[in-house]
This record gives structure tokens, C-alpha cells and sequence, in this order.
């Protein structure tokens, strides 16, 4: 490993490449990865999860090239996973590959798994059964709005950044509002996620809405095509319960209404389609907000090749 001017050996390097659902992140990773010699860190929430391989794209054997992929298949759909398991799991390959100069490319658009694997996460107390259980109650009861609106008022800013539909978020929110009096935007800017452990250069791939759309579009179709229904009902039939969180995802949620009857194969997977563009949308919102991100056109691999080899080879 090379060292810095000053003899110190610098810190782990790794490559972010990021972009909306379906543009393309996969394909790209995959032929820069060819290019670099290097290996992939997945940062997809939704591909951790066994048995979980066409409703979240996971690449096939085919698609991987021959490229080593980390942490894809690591626990099954009834196992808890958050960002601070993500980033207990993917540090250690990152610092691994880079003490070996293989190139780390982490790969993926869930963005807190990204920023806590760059920046670490904020201390937050644990969860309180009673209390979330209690605020689980009050949102089956009152609704999403409530609970969206009561947020609103303890905390403008979070709530701001978080679909008003958003269970999980809104849920955790009140939580750590409740136990610690403080709110999460407060606690996100004391801690700006600054545990800066990695170098990294972050690469956004740059493409426009409407293809972007498009390509949800055939994505939703092809993936119904490619069994997607099928591997709904087999986590249905293997006792995985629509209320687990891997099962309320894109995809799994509206197989599951199409599979109970509620929806038709074409309602659901229109549904399918505008939830997926709505996803999209705030994917590219919070990746235009993002420091430091380079975007670069899918059709410009030379140029996001020389960017990376310019940026392993910095020794300071």
C-alpha cells in the first residue's frame, strides 16, 4: 500500500456509484470493476435479503461478470437489518480490499447506507417496544397524516425530508423525539456524519427523469415477467408475513394486494410503476443535495475510469 508524503499509510479507499432506480448502476459498476480489477460492496437495502432476487433487480451470475460481490444475500427476510449493521459488515470488506489495492467500488441507491458507511451513523437511544408498539396503534388508528403532521410540528425540518407515508421513519422520528427530547434534525446536524474512516469518490450516474421513467416502466414489466409473483407467493408460502419490512418494499407490497385479491394483475402492477417513478424522484433529490457527488453520463466509462485511477493514485 502506498504511503503519503508524510509516510503515514493513508486511509481505506473506496468508490461510490450511485443513481436512481434502474439507471443502470449494476451494468456500470460492473464494466468499470472489469476495467479496475476491482470488487463490488452492495449498498442496496433491499438485495441483503435472501430469496429476494427479482423484485430488487440483485444481479444474477450472468450480470455479476465474474466480479466478487459483497453483501448481497446476507440475512433472510425475517432478520433485522438497519444502516449500523450495514456499515459493521461493509467497513471491514472496504478496509480489507483496500489494504490488498483492489479496488472497492460500493454500489447501490440507499442513501443512508451510503452515508453511514462514509460518515458513520448519529448515536440514537434503542428501541422501546412499549412506545412503538403504542405509535404502530395510533398510525392502523388515526392514519398516516396524524402521525406525519405531529412530527411536523415537534420537528419541520426532518419531517420535511421524509415522505409523508413513510411508517418506518415517521414511527422512529416520535421515538427518539420521545426519549430524548431532542429531535432527529438536531441530532443529524451535530453529527453531520463526519466519522470519516474512508476516502471515498462518489459517482452519480446522470441521467434525465423522463428515461429514467421509461426505464422503471420496462423494469416493472420485465420483472413481472421474470417471475415476480412467483417469488411473492414463495416467501408468502415459506411464512414470511406481508407485515415484515422486506415485504412491504416496492414490488413484494403489490404482489402481495395482487395475490390477496384486492388488486388486479394490472392494477397492481401499475401501482407498481408510479410508486417506483415516485421512489426515483426522491432518490435524485436527495442525491442532487449530496456533497462532493460527480455526476457522469452512463455512455462516459472512459472518463469515470480516469477519475478513479487519478483518485487511487492520490498518496495525500
Amino acid at each position: 500500500m502506498k504511503r503519503t508524503s508524510t509516510g503515514k499509510i493513508p486511509k481505506p479507499a473506496c468508490i461510490v456509484v450511485a443513481g436512481p432506480t434502474a439507471s443502470g448502476k449494476t451494468g456500470f459498476a460492473v464494466q468499470m470493476a472489469m476495467a479496475l480489477s476491482g470488487e463490488i460492496v452492495n449498498a442496496d437495502a433491499m438485495q441483503v435479503y435472501r430469496g429476494m432476487d427479482v423484485g430488487t433487480a440483485k444481479p444474477d451470475e450472468g450480470e455479476k461478470r465474474g466480479i466478487p460481490h459483497h453483501l448481497l444475500d446476507v440475512v433472510d427476510p425475517d432478520e433485522p437489518f438497519n444502516a449500523a449493521i450495514y456499515r459493521r459488515l461493509a467497513l471491514p470488506v472496504v478496509e480489507e480490499l483496500s489494504s490488498r489495492s483492489i479496488p472497492c467500488l460500493v454500489v447501490g441507491g440507499t442513501g443512508l447506507y451510503i452515508r453511514s458507511l462514509l460518515g458513520g451513523l448519529m448515536e440514537a437511544p434503542p428501541s422501546d417496544p412499549h412506545l412503538r408498539t403504542q405509535l404502530h396503534t395510533e398510525w392502523d388508528t388515526f392514519g398516516p397524516p396524524k402521525l406525519h403532521q405531529r412530527l411536523t410540528d415537534l420537528d419541520p425540518v426532518y419531517a420535511r425530508q421524509v415522505h409523508p407515508n413513510d411508517r418506518v421513519r415517521i414511527i422512529r422520528a416520535l421515538e427518539i423525539i420521545a426519549l430524548t427530547g431532542r429531535s432527529p434534525a438536531m441530532l443529524m446536524s451535530q453529527h453531520r456524519f463526519r466519522d470519516r474512516s474512508l476516502r471515498s469518490l462518489k459517482l452519480c450516474l446522470d441521467m434525465d427523469r423522463k428515461t429514467v421513467y421509461d426505464r422503471i416502466n420496462q423494469r416493472s414489466e420485465l420483472m413481472v415477467e421474470r417471475g415476480l409473483v412467483q417469488e411473492t407467493r414463495a416467501l408468502l408460502d415459506q411464512g414470511y408475513s406481508p407485515d415484515f419490512k422486506p415485504m412491504k418494499a416496492i414490488g413484494y407490497r403489490h404482489m402481495v394486494r395482487y395475490l390477496m385479491g384486492d388488486w388486479s394483475l394490472d392494477e397492481a402492477v401499475e401501482k407498481l410503476k408510479r410508486d417506483t417513478r415516485r421512489y426515483a424522484k426522491r432518490q435524485m433529490t436527495w442525491l442532487r443535495k449530496e456533497a462532493d457527488m460527480i455526476w457522469i453520463a452512463p455512455d462516459r466509462m472512459r472518463l469515470a475510469i480516469e477519475k478513479v485511477r487519478a483518485f487511487l493514485n492520490e498518496t495525500t
